[in-house]
């Protein structure tokens, strides 16, 4: 069980497989958050209340399956607005586990959000968890912007994932000293993040991929 706001809720683990890529992949599920019939918003468009909490228990259930799995990750990487509190969870709260010693977080920023604001309470329900005060003063307004803010500050690497990125994300990330990986579309993508990987690794701090 994963404790959300005073709240157990369970981390139900799956796991399937790509045979022709001789690869694993892993799932993290829970039936109240994530058993519904739309992703992020109901079938009026609106977006689901408890999105706050729902991004809090995947990034600790990813956490939490690693160490469940006895993995020692090199790079962790995020996609999309809610995995953007896992760096502030990396450095506050797993920052001293084992497991994460020696882990690098890369986020892909993007371009698609949400209008408005998540639960006003974000910031308090991790700070229960944990995660300083001072880590989330962004989020007293959890804004889309804001939540890109946290995993601007908080990460060892970053990727423009979107040709039009928002103009005050784009200046916050020029504003940080820590790799970056410009956007330039998908020909030699794959090439190019495997090339970043490595320069994150091996602690170098240039801009890459312009």
């Amino acid at each position: 069980n994963l404790s959300v706001d005073d709240t157990d809720h369970p981390l139900i683990i799956k796991v399937a497989s790509i045979p022709t890529a001789r690869m694993q992949v892993y799932f993290i599920d829970n039936e109240s958050y994530f058993k519904r019939k739309y992703v992020l918003r109901d079938g009026e468009g609106e977006m689901f209340p408890d999105n706050d909490e729902r991004a809090i228990f995947f990034v600790r259930g990813v956490l939490e399956t690693v160490k469940k799995l006895g993995w020692a990750p090199d790079i962790i990487h995020c996609n999309g607005w809610m995995a953007n509190l896992l760096p502030a969870y990396m450095k506050d709260v797993y920052g001293e586990d084992p497991y994460f010693a020696n882990s690098k977080v890369i986020c892909s920023l993007y371009d698609e959000g949400f209008e408005g604001t998540l639960n006003d309470r974000m910031a308090e329900k991790m700070i229960q968890d944990g995660v300083k005060a001072e880590t989330v003063a962004t989020l007293k307004q959890p804004t889309f912007n804001n939540l890109n803010a946290l995993a601007v500050e908080h990460s060892d690497g970053l990727i423009i994932g979107s040709e039009n990125l928002d103009a005050e994300t784009v200046a916050l990330v020029e504003g940080r000293d820590v790799p970056t990986m410009r956007y330039h579309g998908e020909e030699g993508y794959v090439a190019d993040i495997n090339n970043f990987y490595d320069t994150i690794l091996e602690g170098k701090t240039e801009a890459v991929a312009e």
